[in-house]
Order: structure tokens, then sequence, then C-alpha cells
């Protein structure tokens, strides 16, 4: 009974949800680099699907390269744990003018081993992760600041 009143109360207050299914139309320009494109792609996915260049907006982001940093050591000072970092500056256009601009940044941390199998999967698994962080951070900017602009239109 009570998640019915609170629905009826939601509805009657013009609140609109920020995922509700609206096509975002967002275009993402390509990203250099392999983890660039699994960013592209964590992107498009969360924008309901790629979209070409004729669409209503356009993101644009630049990915840096990991950043490793060394967390933990044992007793005989081997690294057992590391950090993977990834940085990205994005702008959003929608036609020429630049309607949001930031820095998102996400990291992860990871065994480290002596074994080349386990560690390459430790690290390829943080990094995926981190894009995975990263496309959360920036498609709720994207989203946000697309319907902020439309209801500037208004």
């Amino acid at each position: 009974m009570k998640k019915i009143i609170t629905l009826l109360l939601l509805a009657g207050c013009g609140f609109t949800p920020m995922f509700s299914g609206n096509d975002t139309n967002i275009y993402v320009d390509r990203i250099n680099g392999i983890n660039g494109i699994e960013l592209r792609n964590a992107l498009n996915a969360k924008f309901g699907g790629a979209h070409d260049t004729g669409a209503t907006y356009k993101l644009v982001v630049n990915l840096s390269e990991p950043q490793r940093t060394y967390k933990g050591l044992d007793t005989t000072g081997t690294a057992t744990w590391q950090a993977i970092k990834l940085n990205a500056n994005y702008k959003l256009y929608a036609g020429d003018d630049v309607i949001a601009s930031g820095r998102e940044s996400a990291s992860e941390s990871y065994t480290f081993v002596r074994y080349l199998v386990a560690a390459n999967a430790s690290y390829n698994n943080a990094v995926q992760n981190t894009i995975s962080v990263l496309a959360d951070k920036i498609s709720s900017r994207a989203i946000a600041e697309t319907q902020k602009y439309e209801q500037s239109k208004k």
C-alpha cells in the first residue's frame, strides 16, 4: 500500500526518471586505443545504441593511458597489489556549442602475482571494471546535461 501511495505522489509532482527510456541521441566520437574502443562501446550501450554523426548531441572523449601504482608489498619487497587508474576528459556538444565538459577518473586495485597469465587476467579485469565505472560517470552526466539543455530550450 505504501508503494502505491508513493507512486501516486511521484506521478503528480512532474518527476521524470533520468533513465526513463528517452532516446538520448548522442553520437560518441571515436576514442583512441583498445581501452577507448571498450569505453566507446560501453557509452553507446548506456545511450541506447550507437548513433550516427547526425545525432543531436556529440560526445568527444580523450582517454589517458592506464596508470599503475603499487599498493602492497610483501616482506621481501615484492609487489602484491597494484592499482590501475584511468582519466577521461570529455566535451558534450549540441551543434557547435559545448554544453558540458569535465574530467572523470576511476581506479581499481588488483592482485599482482608472479604467474604471467594470472597477472594479466587480474590486470585486464581491473581495466574492464575501471572502464565500466568511467562509462557510468560520463553517461550519467551527459544524459543529465542533455535533459537540462532540452528543458532550457522550452
